[in-house]
């Protein structure tokens, strides 16, 4: 079996970066990733859904050095799993879980973007 997940959005927080008892390191951090689009009323809708990104070893190095909140990435990794949780408001939520397997920063021409990815490449801005 194999599955996939590609997200574009903009960092919620900075990278929490931390180490298990065996020494690698981990970084954490939360995606917004938003959709708009026009209702048939022409108004305009927008919706956000957030993720728990994961990332491991040199590559949550990386990204705990140049990422900060509201940076906007790309991530590519695996779904682990749904967290349910309450909201500010109390309404009922859920965030995806996704272990990063390679991020590449969208940065503005002239900013540092490196890519990385379990080999830690430096690269540029996506061309699309």
């Amino acid at each position: 079996m194999y599955q996939q997940i590609t997200l574009v959005g903009n960092l919620g927080n900075d990278p929490e970066m931390r180490y298990t008892p065996s020494g690698a390191a981990v970084a954490s951090f939360s995606l917004a990733v938003s959709k708009s689009w026009n209702d048939a009323d022409g108004n305009k809708q927008q919706k956000t859904i957030w993720f728990r990104v994961s990332v491991w070893n040199k590559l949550a190095e990386i990204c705990s050095q140049y990422l900060t909140k509201g940076k906007k990435v790309l991530v590519v990794g695996e779904v682990e799993e749904a967290r349910a949780y309450t909201d500010k408001d109390g309404n009922p939520r859920a965030s995806l879980e996704v272990r990063a397997t390679q991020v590449r920063f969208l940065g503005q021409k002239g900013d540092d973007a490196p890519v990385a990815q379990n080999g830690a490449q430096e690269g540029g801005d996506i061309p699309f």
